[in-house]
């Protein structure tokens, strides 16, 4: 094999496990702007709806670090393509839905599905990449479409919904994940971790009843009640959990998420700033499309709309990759939490009124936040820390990314989920506000970063 024809294979190989990642943020938003037509469609009432995103997230958050560790110990490969028949056969199921129940239970299965390709594709392109200056350059690929995916789920939908009907994008994924499994077998060599950790079955059971019940009591809670016995049941069970989870990872050798990493100062602050972007990402998305569409704009307007924050996020994500290399996270950090707070105090001037202006600012303004925020969030996570922490770091920040929008998705239906337009502004406000304090945390992260971290013991 000629050089130029092995790294026309290696790209190739970035480009399959790139579309791998794209269709699994697409579908953490693509089912945003379609939320109304899907409770219409299946007959669900408003305040439930949230379980069709969140069914998705909360899975796929669970199970990300465990899925890496599985393919590390029996193939890469193999397990990335387990993960694309999963994620088309649970798209199909998503498709035929007959109602909501069955619905969210096939997003839990779409879920199962991504958790098995997203670490593991980028396992699979790290290995592909052995020169460090042109994996530096794939991973900074990855890391933009994922951006870029997740931004262009509302677009899409939107078209989708407009064109066909809500179903129509679940079945999109059907056709593009053949393609996918068929350059897979064709194209992507197997690779094994050099070490492969044992799983923490324990530790695993208890972080999937933990996120569920967490996520759960803010979905249900406004329906239930915040303070009826059946919630505070919920919060002290919840207590009780984290107590046990927090003791049982301890005493691991191999944890699933690592307790003593969050005595390093820079790895918390980054963990935290991961979830508060994406719940600031994903209650933007959600209330706002909530917004729109009790305003009387179609599914395909109310994507459309979304187009600033995918243009901000796409542009300044290989910019805020750049700022990282040459001058530390500190800047983007700050650059990502001074645009959150700029679009959470947009998006409270609409308590007087929606004004397209000021909402097409506010979308820009975030997208540009989160642009900026990824490659920080991420060189802070696992710089402080030595080399062979790094995977174990930058598996819980990818987790606390989606624990991020599942926990948004759960605040913005719980407040705001079936209100009309007479109300939307008051019940929404608590939301934006939401929002704001989330760049406020970014603004900490980023004054508290170093120009450059050293790696330090643990």
């Amino acid at each position: 094999m000629t050089p130029q024809s092995s790294t026309r294979r290696r790209w190739t190989v970035l480009a399959i496990c790139a579309l791998a990642l794209f269709l699994v943020g697409l579908d953490t938003t693509i089912v945003t702007v379609g939320l109304s037509e899907i409770g219409r469609g299946l007959g669900a009432e408003a305040g439930r709806l949230s379980w069709v995103v969140d069914a998705y997230t909360i899975t796929f958050a669970s199970l990300l670090i465990s899925a890496g560790a599985v393919a590390d110990r029996f193939g890469r490969r193999r397990v990335f393509q387990t993960g694309l028949v999963v994620f088309a056969l649970a798209s199909l199921a998503c498709a035929l839905a007959p109602s909501l129940s069955f619905l969210i239970i096939a997003r839990i299965a779409q879920g199962v599905g991504a958790s098995m390709l997203t670490p593991v594709a980028l396992a699979i392109v790290v290995s592909a990449m052995p020169d460090p200056r042109e994996r530096a350059q794939a991973i900074g690929v990855w890391g933009a479409m994922f951006g870029l995916s997740m931004a262009a789920g509302p677009v899409t939908g939107g078209a989708l919904i407009a064109a066909f009907d809500w179903r129509a994008v679940f079945w999109i994924n059907v056709p593009v994940v053949l393609v996918a499994i068929a350059l897979v077998r064709a194209l992507v060599p197997e690779s094994h971790g050099q070490r492969a950790r044992r799983l923490d079955l324990t530790g695993q059971a208890l972080l999937i009843v933990l996120l569920w019940i967490a996520v759960g009591l803010l979905i249900e809670g406004r329906r239930i009640g915040w303070l009826s016995p059946l919630a505070l049941a919920g919060y002290g069970l919840l207590v009780v959990l984290v107590a046990v989870f927090v003791r049982v990872e301890a005493r691991r050798a191999d944890p699933l998420i690592e307790p003593g990493l969050f005595r390093v100062p820079s790895f918390a602050g980054a963990i935290l700033s991961a979830v508060a972007v994406f719940v600031a990402f994903s209650m933007t998305l959600l209330m706002t499309t909530l917004l729109l569409d009790v305003s009387g704009w179609s599914p395909v307007a109310a994507g459309a709309a979304t187009l600033p924050m995918a243009l901000g996020a796409t542009l300044c994500a290989p910019l805020s990759g750049y700022l990282v290399g040459r001058y530390g996270p500190r800047l983007p950090l700050l650059l990502a939490g001074g645009c959150l707070v700029t679009g959470g105090l947009l998006l409270l001037t609409l308590a007087s009124g929606l004004t397209l202006a000021v909402l097409l600012a506010a979308y820009l303004f975030i997208g540009i936040g989160v642009g900026f925020a990824n490659a920080p969030i991420t060189n802070t996570a696992v710089s402080g820390l030595p080399p062979e922490r790094a995977g174990v770091a930058g598996g819980t920040a990818s987790t606390a990314r989606q624990l991020g929008i599942a926990i948004g998705v759960a605040l913005a239906g719980g407040l705001v989920a079936g209100a009309d337009r007479a109300d939307f502004p008051a019940e929404a406000t608590p939301g934006w506000l939401v929002i704001t304090a989330c760049g406020t945390i970014l603004l900490a992260t980023g004054f508290r970063a170093g120009q450059r971290t050293v790696p330090a013991p643990v």
